[in-house]
């Protein structure tokens, strides 16, 4: 089999370079990390001969190798340095059909560099639509490269861009035609004496962003800083000269291989602009944007719950099932309520998270995310923010991690840090677990709102929507006190509607669902083991003398009684109960028991262990003849010793619901909030005051419900 090229995905936002990397590697793609840089990359593998798979790279969306943001600077830090491990052999660079003038100001850039290069036409019959013909082969002929016509949404012209890239493999050939634009040659020849031999672009390049290539350390950086004095460079006046003058070459250029013919109806850009109208509206607009999401979450609790009750029984019949078949023994207490208990601390949120991807990717898919950033721009910025801070907020609703990681789209490090501050008091789903069965115990489940709505359902979307304006209210703190004189800007290109491609979001929602069951689900059995182990052993002999009590104290008591007793009382005295007990004096005005607290300790690894933590507690003892003893059974037959009344009542209920809506519980959050403020100055402030908030939050709403 030959040597797999490497090929770069490389296109302005929105220019549908994402669906094309989809459409060519399906299945075949995994997620990784760029050296050095803890963002996420995608990475696939594409059959382009009988004997030979490309490796395609997705690179983030940028508008020219002039980086603005973060995001954008990884991507000038592979195409700028051509010994980086992600370096192209190609670059298929994709440009949006429709507007072709403005996405061919990175082709041309990219080209320039000398990376052997093809020109992927992506929504052709957007273009179409909007009676703009375009004359490919005149325009392969025109900018000396191979051009593809491509619908990278259906699928079609994969063949033919197969076939340009295997012509370009073949030839190797990067166009790297002269720049249209002057400058000094004494200045470039001395860049390549001093820094190596390379062709003027990159030359030009390394001296225009020498301050973001990782590729120089502080002392090459400062002798660009010595030429740029000595020969009196001016980087923002070049950049601007060469923008210019590459739009004069290229605007001839798409004037001779375009016309445009007058459409008396254009159903496709007719039905994006009417809908804009509704959809960017200043005053529905928010409207319709809450009204989707409290669907959304009406949806979310509704339809998961019969797959979630299947998970839930099966979980405790198999459970069940084992304590009778198998010996009484350590061992079997280790696999039913530590190991199977951990499993289905796991497994049964599966439908719930499911749900969730799939509103997240038809948001997406269908282009009204763009329109959410849009219309929420003027209100973000009131508060310290701008529109792209809403896509690591909404991003947040899944997770918190790659929502931080997401924030390098925003130029203003202002604005970024903000985001990255008060992000993680966005609900993700790790909470939704713990809201789900503590919503389940505290709001009536047949209650309907109206005789319609679900009371448990809206109860979820009033959690998410408290979340939300908590992280508004945390970053107008901020802003007052982080005085700035930075502005920033916000500019997008909102796409067109468009119908969302159901394979794509099946890929999202398994890989969403692969990664929670991979990544939580490791953490969560590790430590419902860990914690079995802790709650079923003590120091010394504090089991057996807990034994010998309740025997001594209870003479009368016999068969199942005392069994339960008896695990209660072994319970509240091994490591996993002193822990608890410990921390009890704390949360005692928040309405917890020492139970609890072991959950909120277990829980800072991370917040969905709480359930499986609970699940692990409530399974200690528990009567193996009951066939319906689930883990909501068991929490809602817990009495609360000084009243004799269940314990998870509303106070308690709605007391832990608000302190798990604000709580910093998450040690991967913080060390990705590290990573990107490389500082641990930030995760400490972040962790101090939402576990500040949430404590004062939690013990105002038990004190005035109990």
């Amino acid at each position: 089999m030959k040597k797999a090229p490497k090929i770069a995905l490389i296109g302005n936002p929105n220019a549908g370079k994402s669906s094309l990397f989809n459409s060519l590697t399906g299945l075949r793609q995994k997620t990784g990390n760029f050296p050095g840089v803890t963002m996420d990359k995608l990475i696939g593998k594409w059959h382009i001969e009988s004997d030979t798979d490309a490796e395609i790279l997705d690179l983030p969306g940028i508008y020219s190798i002039y980086p603005k943001s973060v995001d954008e600077q990884v991507v000038i830090n592979i195409l700028a340095n051509p010994q980086h491990p992600d370096y192209p052999d190609m670059a298929i660079v994709v440009v949006d059909a429709s507007n072709l003038k403005r996405n061919l100001l990175l082709f041309s850039q990219v080209r320039d560099l000398g990376i052997p290069t093809i020109l992927a036409l992506n929504m052709i019959d957007v273009a179409e639509n909007a009676g703009i013909v375009i004359n490919s082969v005149k325009l392969s002929r025109e900018l000396n490269v191979q051009v593809a016509e491509v619908n990278a949404k259906k699928g079609i012209g994969l063949n033919g861009l197969r076939l340009a890239v295997n012509k370009t493999l073949e030839t190797k050939y990067g166009s790297n035609d002269s720049l249209p634009v002057d400058y000094d040659t004494d200045l470039v020849e001395e860049i390549k004496e001093k820094y190596g031999d390379t062709d003027d672009y990159h030359a030009l390049l390394w001296l225009a962003e020498h301050d973001n290539l990782k590729q120089f350390d502080e002392k090459q950086r400062a002798g660009f800083d010595q030429l740029q004095e000595k020969y009196h460079w001016d980087t923002q006046k070049f950049q601007a000269k060469e923008t210019m003058a590459r739009y004069e070459v290229l605007n001839e250029i798409v004037d001779s291989c375009l016309h445009q013919s007058p459409v008396e109806e254009d159903p496709v850009i007719t039905w994006s602009e009417r809908l804009d109208k509704v959809f960017l509206h200043r005053f529905w607009g928010y409207f319709i944007f809450l009204g989707i999401l409290f669907v959304m979450f009406q949806a979310i609790f509704t339809w998961a719950t019969y797959p979630q009750d299947l998970i839930d029984s099966g979980i405790a019949s198999l459970n069940d099932f084992l304590k009778t078949q198998l010996p009484k023994s350590q061992l079997t207490g280790l696999l039913t309520d530590g190991l199977i208990a951990g499993i289905g601390g796991v497994l049964i949120f599966i439908p719930q998270i499911a749900f969730l991807f799939l509103f997240i990717s038809l948001l997406e898919e269908t282009g009204y995310m763009s329109r959410v950033m849009f219309i929420m721009d003027k209100l973000m910025r009131r508060f310290g923010l701008n529109g792209k801070s809403v896509v690591p907020l909404i991003s947040g609703v899944a997770c918190a991690v790659p929502a931080i990681m997401s924030t390098r789209s925003i130029g203003s490090w202002k604005d970024r840090l903000i985001t990255i501050m008060v992000t993680p008091l966005m609900s993700c789903s790790a909470r939704l677990p713990i809201y789900t069965i503590l919503i389940a115990l505290v709001v009536p489940e047949t209650s309907k709102l109206f005789g319609f709505f679900n009371l448990q359902g809206v109860a979820l979307f009033g959690l998410y929507l408290l979340g939300f304006f908590m992280a508004l209210f945390s970053a107008w703190v901020m802003k007052l006190i982080l005085k700035t004189k930075e502005r920033s800007y916000f500019i997008m290109e909102l796409p067109t509607f468009k119908a969302p491609r159901f394979n794509h979001i099946m890929l999202s929602i398994w890989n969403s669902v692969k990664a929670f069951v991979h990544e939580a689900g490791k953490i969560i059995v590790a430590i419902s083991v860990v914690l079995w182990v802790l709650a079923s052993y003590g120091p010394g002999d504090a089991m057996q003398q807990a034994e010998i009590k309740v025997k001594t104290e209870n003479p009368t008591l016999t068969g199942k009684d005392l069994e339960n007793k008896i695990a209660a009382q072994k319970l509240e005295n091994s490591y996993a109960g002193i822990f608890g007990k410990t921390l009890e004096p704390v949360i005692k005005p928040l309405g917890y028991d020492w139970k609890i607290g072991i959950a909120l300790i277990t829980s800072f690894a991370a917040r969905e262990v709480f359930v499986g933590t609970m699940s692990t507690i409530y399974s200690l003892g528990a009567d193996v003849e009951d066939q319906d003893a689930t883990i909501k059974n068991r929490m809602r037959a817990e009495i609360n010793p000084t009243t004799g009344k269940p314990l998870y009542d509303t106070a308690l209920g709605f007391s832990l619901l608000i302190f798990y809506a604000f709580a910093m519980q998450c040690m991967s959050t913080l060390a990705t909030t590290y990573r990107e403020t490389k500082s641990w100055k930030y995760p400490t402030i972040q962790f101090v005051y939402m576990t500040a908030l949430a404590y004062i939050s939690a013990f105002i709403v038990y004190q005035v419900l109990k």
